[in-house]
């Protein structure tokens, strides 16, 4: 490595995969490498993809824009845009670049990331270099095209592929003629069969556009100032056009990588580490990568390659790329297509010139077809040995992503091949919802296929970070952000997990879809009109579904709770699955169960008593969990009562949103720098504030000296023991977004720990909106209210922490109090089969 305190990475290409990748890397390993960062456009990264939309009017490039400059600068990347590099010296490890105007630009590199792209593969053809010639690749192409359809008639398109399509739909939105000339007997030949590709021209020659299917383009003809003014096909008949689009393919953009002397074959030669195999402090990655002979031109891929290559720049070496099974899920002009795998099935022999080999790889194929003309859906199965091997939908695409999921798991499809061409929905009992779709998803599924994002994940996210908008949903996990085909699917998860308008983000942010009324809105409403049930609650509030919904639900009845403990009846049919059920449930079926470990403190008798149900209840994983205590993994539904009964430990409530743990340190009673005694501390501290439900989970820490060993620094609460007694600190978080906590008060007393503490955390309970943790509460009424309600007002802090101790007193436990805790044990019995 380099004499500089940190390495110095290199990456040519300012791409999706390229840009991607150091996302991925600024995760893992955030301040590892000074970025350099050359970029031939003069742009900023944008997503390539959405060029479709901008040339037909409906985004602008603002839009598109992925990496604005801020993001660049906040992560210290050296960023040259409108730089080409032109040489690589790679014994003195030395990168060679000019930049528009002429300037040497050098960059000295420890790790170099080849991420060049692909460029657009240009016929060789007479007229080739006319003016009005161009290719379909970047934003400058697109914008030559927008001013072009402003002073021309007519176009022609030259490729029927995809990029072809759009580019010709774009240009007829313009307002041109378009004639689209494709050499392959029908469209789209990579993606679709024979039946979809003609489907395909039926529609779009209803929209207005011409082809030519078929036909091979011999010259381009120009007139006296240059440009051109024709096509000539083969067959004799010359088409005008003072525009042409060639979008015939692209080719790995090696030709520097060649210079470098790298080996290249169809693409820059990579291992499953994405090194190159010529030299392995150099990596290649996207578009120009060459992989097990395959160079992938479809983001996806591209995206997983970046996670691979990022995990090794962040030395932690483990992750192989294994090459990618792709689907083309795509929507030309509006129009839905999706095909996976060996999707040509029987028609394979019509392509395959050869005789024999097309009839003998065929003749054990199966194909289910589904085809109606009249309404323009086409759906074709393609089956070997009880396997789904391909898929080809046009039109109606709702399935996709389900058939994908059965051809990329090989699972037998014996039990369902009835029901396969109906789609998942009707797996069950359920007629075909399209618009509950979403809902039906299994949290694995995947949503979209370019980032690789489930279904899960995004809801995740809108729960978490109270997303609301489709735009929110994008930037926070890019579902639905590269070619968008997706984006229905994102938002109808949007309305069932969110709830609300998630077009714009409204001026006052609503609860849900259910009402207009805002949290605070319906927080004040229940106190002033001492609201104490469900039913009272959406009457006051003009609730338009008579009982909410899965978003509302769990938030009034906690605002009921919380404003009138004692008098409120909890309503657990308003809770989560996990609190209903009173342990966390997995993703397998199973559950897992918590108990309570006051401090963190265990003894010898409560470890065999876990022991001894691990074993009985045939257990499979134990395990210690972040918050010191011991998580028993995988217990059946049906096993829970049991379970509980026989550790006869109290409920940690690590399902709900409520306290979760005191995370403690030994402190001064057996620590030779502890100054105070943090594990009676804690063990205090939990006693008194267990049982209380919250907005959200709540996580508390005492550390017995400022070595801080139990991470007090990012609690909700955190306690650090200092020689004159105690200082408290609130509103940290060690969640997807670490935030730290705000130094609140300085104490003497174990008591004015409790008193104060009790007092913010009650502070928040009936302020804080429903799955708004303490640091975003703060965030909202600011450090100086809280201080103001609990520092300096001795009544109303101690008014606050009586409230609590009031709220507290009693409640039930659930793992042993079922009847008083309102658990309904018909749940735990099994379903006779």
């Amino acid at each position: 490595m380099s004499h500089h305190s940190r390495p110095r990475l290199v990456m040519i290409g300012n791409g999706m995969a390229g840009i991607r990748t150091l996302e991925e890397l600024f995760k893992l390993a955030p301040d590892l490498y000074e970025v350099t960062v050359f970029g031939s456009e003069p742009h900023v990264n944008y997503n390539r993809i959405a060029l479709s939309p901008v040339l037909a009017g409906e985004q602008t490039m603002e839009d598109i824009v992925l990496n604005p400059l801020e993001w660049y600068q906040s992560h210290q990347i050296t960023l040259h845009l409108g730089a080409t590099v032109y040489e690589v010296d790679r014994v003195q490890k030395k990168v060679l670049a000019k930049n528009e105007k002429g300037q040497e630009i050098t960059a000295e590199y420890d790790r170099l990331i080849m991420a060049t792209g692909s460029t657009p593969f240009m016929l060789p053809i007479e007229g080739a270099k006319l003016e009005g010639v161009l290719a379909y690749r970047d934003i400058a192409d697109t914008l030559a095209m927008i001013e072009a359809s402003t002073r021309y008639k007519q176009a022609v398109v030259i490729g029927g592929g995809l990029l072809g399509l759009e580019a010709a739909n774009g240009l007829m939105k313009r307002g041109m003629q378009v004639t689209v000339v494709h050499v392959a007997p029908w469209l789209m030949e990579r993606q679709l069969d024979p039946v979809a590709g003609g489907m395909l021209e039926k529609s779009l020659v209803q929209r207005g556009l011409t082809f030519r299917i078929g036909a091979q383009t011999q010259a381009l003809t120009g007139d006296e100032s240059g440009r051109v003014k024709g096509v000539l096909l083969k067959s004799g008949e010359e088409i005008p056009a003072q525009l042409v689009v060639m979008a015939v393919g692209i080719r790995p953009n090696t030709s520097l990588a060649e210079k470098m002397r790298l080996h290249c074959n169809r693409g820059i030669v990579v291992s499953d580490t994405l090194q190159t195999v010529t030299d392995p402090k150099i990596y290649a990655v996207g578009e120009c990568a060459s992989h097990r002979g395959i160079a992938y031109g479809l983001v996806a891929p591209l995206f997983e390659q970046g996670k691979v290559l990022a995990n090794h720049l962040a030395e932690m070496g483990i992750a192989r790329y294994m090459g990618s099974l792709t689907s083309t899920k795509l929507k030309v002009t509006g129009i839905d297509l999706f095909s996976a795998g060996e999707f040509m099935g029987h028609s394979a022999m019509h392509t395959q010139t050869s005789d024999q080999s097309a009839s003998d790889s065929t003749k054990d194929l199966e194909e289910i077809v589904l085809s109606d003309p009249h309404d323009g859906v086409y759906k074709k199965l393609v089956i070997k040995n009880n396997q789904l091997i391909g898929a080809c939908l046009f039109g109606d695409t709702v399935d996709g992503s389900w058939y994908f999921k059965l051809l990329r798991d090989a699972r037998d499809i014996t039990d369902i091949r009835d029901k396969l061409m109906w789609g998942e929905s009707n797996l069950g009992d359920v007629g075909h919802e399209g618009h509950s779709k979403a809902q039906s998803m299994s949290d694995d599924a995947e949503v979209c296929g370019c980032n690789g994002v489930s279904k899960g994940s995004i809801c995740k996210a809108i729960q978490e970070k109270g997303l609301f908008t489709l735009e929110e949903v994008r930037r926070h996990t890019k579902a639905s952000a590269s070619c968008g085909s997706c984006t229905g699917l994102v938002e109808q998860i949007l309305m069932f997990t969110a709830g609300g308008d998630y077009s714009a983000t409204p001026k006052k942010k609503a609860m849900c879809a259910c009402t207009d009324h805002t949290h605070q809105e319906a927080r004040e409403t229940i106190k002033d009109q001492h609201l104490i049930t469900m039913s009272e609650a959406f009457k006051a509030l003009n609730w338009r579904t008579p009982n909410g919904c899965a978003s509302c639900r769990p938030a009034l009845n906690y605002y009921l709770l919380s404003t009138w403990p004692k008098e409120a009846i909890d309503d657990p049919q308003s809770r989560y699955i996990n609190e209903r059920s009173h342990a966390n449930i997995q993703k397998d079926g199973t559950y897992s169960v918590i108990p309570r470990m006051w401090g963190g403190e265990t003894t010898a008798d409560e470890l065999r008593k876990i022991a001894d149900a691990a074993d009985k209840y045939k257990i499979p994983t134990i395990k210690v969990t972040g918050g010191q205590r011991i998580d028993l993994l995988g217990v059946k539904k049906e096993d829970l009562q049991n379970v509980w009964q026989d550790i006869g430990m109290p409920s940690g409530h690590a399902y709900a949103k409520a306290l979760r743990t005191v995370k403690t340190c030994v402190g001064s009673e057996w620590c030779r720098f502890g100054t105070q005694d943090s594990t009676q501390m804690g063990k205090d501290l939990e006693r008194a504030l267990w049982r209380m439900y919250a907005p959200h989970k709540v996580k508390l820490a005492v550390s017995g000296c400022p070595r801080n060993c139990a991470e007090a620094g990012i609690k909700d609460v955190g306690v650090i023991g200092v020689d004159s007694g105690w200082e408290i600190y609130i509103a940290g978080n060690g969640g997807i977004k670490t935030e730290i906590g705000q130094f609140f008060v300085k104490l003497k007393t174990d008591q004015e720990v409790l008193e104060y503490s009790g007092a913010f955390l009650q502070l928040y309970r009936e302020e804080g909106w429903y799955l708004e943790r303490t640091c975003h509460y703060v965030a909202r009424v600011g450090m100086d209210y809280v201080k103001e309600q609990i520092l300096n007002n001795h009544e109303k802090r101690q008014a606050l922490w009586e409230r609590l101790k009031f709220s507290l007193e009693g409640e039930p436990d659930p793992w042993f109090e079922f009847d008083k805790a309102r658990v309904d044990v018909k749940q735990f019995t099994p379903l006779s089969v």
